[in-house]
């Protein structure tokens, strides 16, 4: 009988998991997903948990229901400590596995460039368990403020929201339809024409990565919606009540989310060299720089292509279509008919707030209602079940008719031994 390539994935984001679904059922191929979460995570609609509009497990996926009835994939939660090459085998915090093949699909973390003081205060919001923690925080200081009626006009309240890229503009106009349309209700005793949403941007135009045209039209929308809009300026330090501005300018809040840039996740035991930008440098088939056996695909691997001297961009689509061009080369008898990865750009867009989106597609750029309507359609798309499709089309729905929802519950989790997370 042929012996059966032994092939760890680390890491179940979108480039891991879209890998792992290539190969479910190829009996050739005996595959190992290893992930420190039981699930699988949208990262688009995070925001949308922290704002309390849709549920944590509506775009969670455990990887066990995903692989349920897979013959030759397997999931093991731990989280990977070291890879040690020359054993072909990966060290995590609960066991040694060997590989054949290895696949890093790790990822990456909300990057405060060095600042501890920053990271230890300000909230990041590249997990399920982040985006819950900023819901549960913000909650909590409204929930406090009711009681502590004198604090409520100190500006300690503010929701700052620091870079202007999608995950920033989101959530600003998240929470500035927050502020007018539900926290009154929840709150009919409290002031909130005092409550300031604010987004800090290091550069002149919010989402600076699209076209001038949504720039332009993101501003705008922000500033319809109320949010105050601070640009070419930089957050230099935070304090947990106050937030101060490289131009001079303080901002009292103790509600500060980081949303200025990400790093990649790398792991112990390859050498420096396999790394640039802190990601792991590849070929075109995703192979890491001095290695045969270790690949790397999504965010934490940097190809340089003609195309894109300085690497792919950190974004879903990258992800996804490496995880799959990988998986289809692992399937082919010889490395000779392995396809190079050649990076397809189908756009970039944004939602900011109800009929409020921006659109830049290759041939084509809008904004506005309908820009709003494509963008849901979209993401609805690509949720993975039907039943979390439903539920998320029903909470958009019921907001959208009665601008409002129920899910602004504070859950804190109660830890009671060294098994719990």
């Amino acid at each position: 009988m042929e012996k059966r390539d032994k092939i760890i994935v680390v890491g179940g984001g979108f480039a891991g998991l879209q890998f792992a679904r290539k190969l479910n059922g190829k009996i050739e191929k005996k595959v190992m997903v290893i992930d420190k979460a039981n699930h699988h995570m949208f990262q688009p609609l995070f925001y949308q948990v922290a704002c309390g509009r849709i549920e944590p497990s509506n775009i969670s996926f455990p990887f066990r229901k995903i692989f349920q009835r897979s013959k030759n994939i397997q999931f093991r939660m731990t989280d990977v400590k070291e890879i040690i090459p020359s054993e072909h085998k990966i060290i995590t915090e609960d066991a040694t596995f060997h590989y054949d093949k290895l696949v890093i699909a790790t990822g990456c973390k909300t990057n405060f460039f060095g600042n501890q003081k920053m990271e230890s205060l300000a909230y990041g919001m590249k997990n399920t368990q982040e985006a819950i923690s900023i819901r549960n925080h913000i909650l909590l200081t409204f929930e406090k403020l009711i009681i502590k009626r004198k604090s409520s006009d100190d500006g300690n309240w503010n929701i700052v929201i620091v870079g202007s890229g999608p995950t920033g503009v989101e959530l600003a106009g998240a929470f500035a339809e927050m502020k007018k349309d539900i926290l009154p209700r929840d709150y009919p005793r409290m002031n909130f024409n005092d409550l300031d949403i604010i987004l800090v941007s290091s550069t002149e135009k919010p989402l600076a990565v699209m076209s001038p045209e949504s720039q332009e039209n993101s501003e705008k929308y922000l500033k319809d919606l109320g949010v105050k809009f601070i640009s070419d300026d930089r957050v230099i330090d935070y304090d947990g009540d106050k937030v101060f501005l490289k131009s001079g300018k303080i901002i009292p809040s103790n509600n500060v989310i980081w949303a200025a840039g990400v790093t990649g996740n790398l792991i112990a035991g390859l050498e420096e060299t396999s790394v640039k930008n802190n990601r792991y440098i590849v070929d075109r088939y995703n192979k890491i720089k001095g290695f045969d056996d270790i690949f790397a695909i999504g965010d934490i691997a940097y190809m340089e292509t003609p195309k894109y001297p300085n690497a792919h961009p950190q974004v879903a689509n990258v992800a996804i279509n490496q995880g799959k061009n990988l998986a289809q080369n692992f399937l082919k008898k010889s490395q000779k008919d392995w396809t190079e990865y050649e990076y397809i750009d189908h756009g970039s867009m944004a939602t900011i707030g109800k009929h409020r989106a921006v659109v830049d597609l290759p041939k084509l750029k809008f904004q506005g209602l309908f820009a709003w309507y494509f963008w849901m359609f979209l993401h609805l798309m690509l949720i993975l079940s039907v039943r979390n499709k439903i539920a998320i089309f029903f909470n958009w729905m019921w907001s959208y008719i009665n601008k409002d929802s129920s899910l602004r519950l504070i859950i804190l989790p109660n830890k009671k031994n060294k098994t719990e997370q």
